[in-house]
């Protein structure tokens, strides 16, 4: 996220918001302020902030509670501010979906280090999500990893079990490059001692089956001794 990242401030403490809002703005966010989760709601409704700092203990519909909404709405990342400080205060808030639980009361720095840091981890799950969301091509196949689609040149759909998708999937991302048993073990299994080097010759078999039958190129070649690869060219559409 830019500094020009969005942050909305949720607080029934007029001081304690305005302090807050000065604040956050004078390190370069824009920042907009709403007394209760009313507001709050019609504030993300008119412009989708990248960030809610929360109250918990206000008049209506809690901070809790609202929490517990954005959630299950996906809404904005949420960082909780209370004067409910203890551990089962702080664990119930990052239950109901919360990204961060501060007391009150706090250094003002230290609430800007937990928006800097939640900003950041959220727009690396964005990143991670957009480059995802991009499917692979090669030799016409079509291989949509989140989606777990594959389709042959015609666009027939593939059906492949986790195990062989996992190995295809490592295969895309490393094209062209001898992959030796105990990397691909890494990349499928995590390298979990309890799964062997043979279970993965028994997936390739199968994996190559299913795309030899709809292909007359060689996909997955055997290199003696190496390991394996995958021949084709990828490219992300």
């Amino acid at each position: 996220m830019d500094m020009q990242s969005l942050i909305l401030v949720v607080d029934d403490d007029p001081e304690l918001r305005e302090l807050i809002t000065v604040f956050l703005g004078g390190h370069g966010y824009r920042v907009q302020a709403a007394e209760n989760a009313a507001q709050m709601s019609l504030a993300i409704e008119r412009e989708r902030p990248d960030l809610v700092v929360l109250d918990v203990m206000m008049p209506g519909e809690d901070g809790l509670s609202a929490a517990r909404r954005l959630a299950a709405e996906k809404g904005p990342p949420v960082i909780m501010l209370s004067a409910l400080g203890g551990d089962t205060d702080r664990i119930i808030g990052l239950e109901v979906g919360a990204d961060d639980y501060l007391a009150k009361p706090c250094n003002p720095r230290e609430l800007l280090a937990r928006v800097r840091a939640v900003l950041r981890r959220t727009s690396t799950a964005e990143d991670i999500m957009a480059a995802d969301s991009r499917p692979y091509a090669f030799a016409g196949w079509r291989l949509d990893a989140l989606r777990r689609d594959l389709r042959d040149p015609t666009g027939i759909f593939i059906n492949l079990s986790d195990g062989e998708f996992s190995l295809l999937r490592s295969f895309v991302e490393h094209p062209q490059r001898i992959l030796s048993r105990d990397q691909l073990l890494d990349l499928v299994h995590g390298g979990r001692a309890e799964i062997f080097d043979r279970a993965i010759d028994t997936q390739i078999s199968r994996l190559r089956r299913k795309l030899n039958d709809r292909s007359k190129d060689e996909l997955i070649r055997t290199v003696r001794n190496e390991g394996y690869m995958l021949v084709p060219k990828v490219v992300r559409l």
